[in-house]
């Protein structure tokens, strides 16, 4: 099997129907499996009015931001952050839409390819991620990439999930320069 070409890139309006889709068609177990609550998922009309609003806002003013994955091309997943202080930090969010290219590492190569433009252009200095304790694919994932574990606690981490223990990890700016990924 041949190595699959690998690029990131800002959201786009034709990428706004892939996100909604995968936000609504994704099976129950998906959804339980990164802690998220499907009763709690807003509805297409939400989501196309807030993916379509960060297109065109300045960095200082996103609330969101989100870099497309793409494998040969094609778009594959997406990484967003949110809440994000420009300037300060953000919550980084990891989502390979296809389960067949799942567990293969390319999930880490893209994360690696992303994390500039959310340093650079947000001009942030730390990025957290606190996913699902019980999600193996972030909290493997993560420590590669130079995410140091900070705690393990329980919370409802964001506005569609449901209680659950999740596992925070840090990545400093400083601490990515020395991985020479900027």
């Amino acid at each position: 099997m041949p190595t699959p070409t690998l690029s990131v890139r800002e959201i786009e309006k034709s990428d706004i129907e892939l996100l909604v889709r995968y936000w609504l068609e994704s099976d129950e177990a998906h959804h339980a499996g990164m802690g998220v609550d499907p009763a709690k998922i807003p509805d297409e009309k939400a989501w196309r009015l807030m993916l379509s609003k960060q297109l065109n806002q300045p960095y200082k003013e996103k609330l969101s931001y989100c870099i497309i994955w793409e494998v040969d091309g094609k778009p594959m997943g997406h990484c967003n952050i949110n809440p994000v202080v420009f300037g300060e930090e953000a919550f980084i969010h990891l989502h390979l839409w296809k389960s067949d290219i799942r567990k293969k590492g390319i999930g880490t190569e893209l994360v690696k390819m992303t994390l500039p433009y959310f340093f650079n252009n947000m001009q942030l200095k730390k990025i957290y991620c606190e996913p699902y304790a019980l999600n193996p694919a972030p909290n493997k994932t993560l420590p590669k990439l130079g995410f140091e574990f900070v705690k393990e606690y329980t919370t409802i981490p964001g506005a569609i999930n449901f209680e659950q223990p999740v596992r925070r990890w840090e990545l400093s700016l400083e601490k990515f320069k020395q991985m020479n990924l900027l």
